[in-house]
Order: C-alpha cells, then sequence, then structure tokens
C-alpha cells in the first residue's frame, strides 16, 4: 500500500493526504492506495502546490506503519525530528512555570 507524504506549505510539517482529501499530522490517519491508484492520487497532489510542498509516494501498512525499504526514516519523519522544536506544538512547559514560581516566592 501507498500514502501521499510532504510537507505543509506554511510551516513545513509533515503532512499525510486523509481519505477525505484533505491533509492530516498523522500516518495513521493517512488514505492507503494501491499502485495505479496511488499515480493518480499523487499527480492531484502535485498540483495543490498552494498546500503541499515535495508530495511523494511512501510504502505504508494499515494502522499507520511505514514500511518498505525507506521505513526508518518515514518513521522519524511520522514522529518528527529526533529534536522537539516543532513551532506548530507548543512544548510542555509546566515542570519550568512551576520551577520559576517557586524560585520568585
Amino acid at each position: 500500500m501507498k500514502a501521499i507524504t510532504g510537507n505543509r506549505l506554511g510551516d513545513g510539517a509533515v503532512i499525510y493526504l486523509s481519505p477525505e482529501g484533505g491533509w492530516t499530522l498523522r500516518l495513521s490517519e493517512a488514505a492507503l492506495f494501491e499502485k495505479e491508484a496511488a499515480a493518480e492520487a499523487l499527480k492531484a497532489c502535485e498540483a495543490r502546490e498552494t498546500e503541499i510542498v515535495g508530495p511523494y509516494l511512501m510504502d505504508a501498512e494499515e494502522g499507520g506503519v511505514a514500511s518498505g525499504q525507506k521505513h526508518l526514516r518515514e518513521s522519524i519523519r511520522a514522529a518528527g525530528p529526533t529534536i522537539r522544536v516543532e513551532p506548530w506544538i507548543a512544548p510542555d512547559d509546566s515542570a519550568s512555570r512551576s520551577a520559576s514560581s517557586d524560585s520568585a516566592s
């Protein structure tokens, strides 16, 4: 099976084509295609250049599991970088807020 992935134009987030034709941040929610249908869907996504950068086909299995020769690369892309720097995900800074309020007292 194939999924379509690329990067969102606005912020570079890894996105996947959803079954509804929109985009999702989760591989587990991606639409899966057989070979011929995947090629047609990719062609349609390539025309959506105001939404996605560099769309391509990747091997995937039901349940959002990357497969094939590049499964490690795709697993890292799906989970995010090995260093958390995503501007679209707010860090949980409750521990630092708690520490700063303790030191202020």
